[in-house]
């Protein structure tokens, strides 16, 4: 037994020990990384009020402008061509109400209020009923009883 366990741990001394370090991984040689230069860069630093604004085209054809006031509001606009030719183009705001951005390429919700399916409204008619049904019940009870029973519905909050 004492055998065993003297190898184990001669084992254990003579494995390799893992690095603990990360070695970032190796380049790709097979595709070469490309420039693209920045036509214009102008910027306007943030002032004591905090108005800012920054206008960047860059040699691929992406241009972003953006402005910001006090109180933090930005607008902004940024455009690019997609490689099949479509110009991308999106105008946003951000403000008290959020970030609110236009473009034809976001995905629009349907208009609402969506019309009501037929089986739903079937369900909602049938619960109505159902909660008369029982209310009329209630009644017919506490008035025969002479008391009032406590109520199995509850109304709205007063």
């Amino acid at each position: 037994m004492k055998a065993l366990v003297l190898s184990l741990l001669v084992v254990v001394a003579a494995a390799e020990r893992p690095s603990l370090s990360y070695d970032a991984p190796a380049p790709h040689t097979s595709s070469p990384v490309q420039q693209i230069p920045i036509i214009r860069d102008e910027r306007v630093h943030p002032a004591a009020d905090g108005t800012y604004s920054f206008d960047v085209e860059t040699g691929d054809g992406i241009v972003r402008h953006e402005s910001g006031g006090p109180g933090g509001a930005q607008q902004g606009t940024v455009s690019f061509t997609f490689p099949d030719g479509q110009i991308f183009n999106l105008q946003f705001v951000a403000d008290l109400n959020g970030y609110q951005p236009q473009s034809p390429f976001l995905p629009v919700a349907p208009a609402f209020p969506h019309p009501i399916p037929a089986h739903a409204l079937e369900q909602i008619e049938r619960g109505r009923l159902e909660l008369e049904a029982r209310a009329r019940e209630d009644q017919r009870q506490s008035s025969s009883q002479g008391q009032a029973s406590p109520s199995r519905n509850y109304g709205q909050p007063q």
